[in-house]
């Protein structure tokens, strides 16, 4: 896989570009905050594939400026982070991101914070959870509490982090913590997290927020052929992953024969408070599409995850496309489709889209497949923009490589190389590839 020597295509002025990270996966410093629920479940044998913890990780709480430079000399605008709910419960832990934030500002980068990215404190999972409703009240005074310390210096806002994959991945198929295999019986988890969204967005704008967003992950669905169980199959596995989280947010109603399977007494209140008035802006996270079809008779292992035989539907492999280390299809026009799928689903009720994450594990420095898959992806959401799709910005995920959650330090994601003996920092191939680009751009 090789990258078109062509330039990119030109984007329109004030086009947002940006690199993320995520708390847990970066931070460090695990003495400094409280226990979350990732703490707990790499510590049982055998969840994290390599045996490892984010207890240093990329140690960023530490070292912090450097990658701030980082930031500021790759020539992004903005730099897309999570607070750590657990850091912040822990006397003065917002003194970190007080420092963050100062150093983003100091160094031209705005600070997009993350309110959310799967790190729940240990004390909240063992009342209960996401499958609680209890915790999206307190996810809201969490809310509160960061922007009224933060606000002054952050205007744009990410309330939560992909609530699909931690309603599939931590709650349905036990992959992720807190590693409960309750399949459809996760479906409270679904509904309080994006009731969470509700709460936060009106606390926000409490604080005086104007920028909010959710960064939700997406991808196009294909069925396996035109039979009719792979359809349904697969559609099935459409409103699963995609539109339970999309339908709610911005048509405030579930699909179809999904809103009485949620928990609480009034649903019709509670999509209200999940709808109305808590998106300025929507974030779509995008790998890659997947291909469904009726269900098998033997649990399948796929992309690293275990999918038990009993699931309505089967991840089957996308063929002719190259593939990251991962095992993800490398299909970026299904990055196109996803954006006008968007388009023509939701209309006028469609607010402005920006992608918030978009990116590939490969190993080396010399990573030319991440400048390929980053350069078809760029002119695939340019390809939507000309199709007439109000997209704003572009995150690559990620800054650095880190802890990738159940996969330990196996994948690289990073444009920035990390040495986890020495937490050396090198820049990749690819950071080198993208600084030219942005620098293209605005020339």
């Amino acid at each position: 896989m090789a990258a078109t020597e062509d330039p990119l295509p030109t984007f329109p002025p004030g086009f947002l570009w940006g690199v993320s990270t995520s708390a847990h996966q970066i931070e460090g410093a695990a003495s400094e905050r409280a226990p979350s629920v990732w703490d707990s479940f790499s510590a049982e044998p055998g969840r994290i594939k390599d045996g490892s913890t984010a207890a240093v990780a990329c140690d960023h709480v530490a070292r912090y400026r450097e990658d701030v430079g980082l930031v500021r000399d790759l020539g992004v605008d903005a730099y897309r982070f999570s607070v750590s709910w657990p850091r912040v419960l822990a006397p003065g832990g917002l003194d970190f991101y007080d420092r963050l934030v100062d150093e983003l500002c100091a160094q031209g980068v705005r600070p997009v914070p993350t309110l959310f990215h799967w790190d729940l404190p240990a004390a909240l999972e063992e009342a209960g959870g996401w499958l609680e409703r209890d915790t999206a009240a307190r996810f809201a005074e969490y809310a509160a509490t960061v922007a009224a310390r933060l606000g002054d210096r952050v205007a744009k806002w990410i309330t939560l982090n992909e609530p699909a994959e931690h309603t599939l991945l931590g709650h349905a198929l036990g992959e992720h913590a807190p590693g409960h295999k309750l399949l459809f019986d996760a479906l409270p988890v679904a509904h309080h997290q994006l009731l969470a969204h509700g709460l936060a967005a009106r606390a926000l704008r409490a604080a005086g927020a104007d920028d909010i967003g959710i960064a939700n992950s997406h991808g196009p669905t294909w069925a396996a052929s035109d039979d009719p169980a792979d359809t349904a199959a697969a559609d099935l596995y459409d409103i699963i992953l995609n539109r339970l989280f999309s339908d709610p947010l911005l048509l405030g109603q579930y699909p179809d024969g999904f809103g009485e399977l949620m928990p609480g007494d009034d649903i019709a209140a509670d999509l209200k408070v999940i709808s109305e008035d808590t998106l300025d802006w929507y974030g779509i996270n995008f790998y890659q599409p997947t291909k469904v079809g009726a269900p098998g008779t033997t649990d399948v292992e796929f992309s690293g995850l275990t999918l038990p035989a009993e699931l309505p539907f089967s991840v089957r492999e996308i063929a002719g496309h190259p593939v990251t280390d991962f095992g993800w299809p490398v299909v970026p026009e299904a990055l196109t489709s996803l954006l006008t799928g968007f388009r023509d689903r939701y209309g006028d009720r469609l607010p402005p889209l920006v992608v918030t994450e978009n990116g590939c594990a490969y190993e080396g420095i010399d990573d030319q497949d991440r400048i390929a898959y980053l350069d078809g992806h760029i002119r695939a959401l340019h390809g939507a923009l000309t199709q007439g799709v109000d997209v704003r910005g572009y995150f690559v995920w990620s800054l650095m490589d880190n802890w990738e959650w159940a996969e330990g330090y196996t994948k690289r994601f990073g444009l920035v190389h990390v040495d986890y003996a020495t937490q050396a920092r090198t820049p990749k191939a690819s950071y080198g590839w993208l600084r030219g680009a942005l620098r293209a751009q605005r020339a």
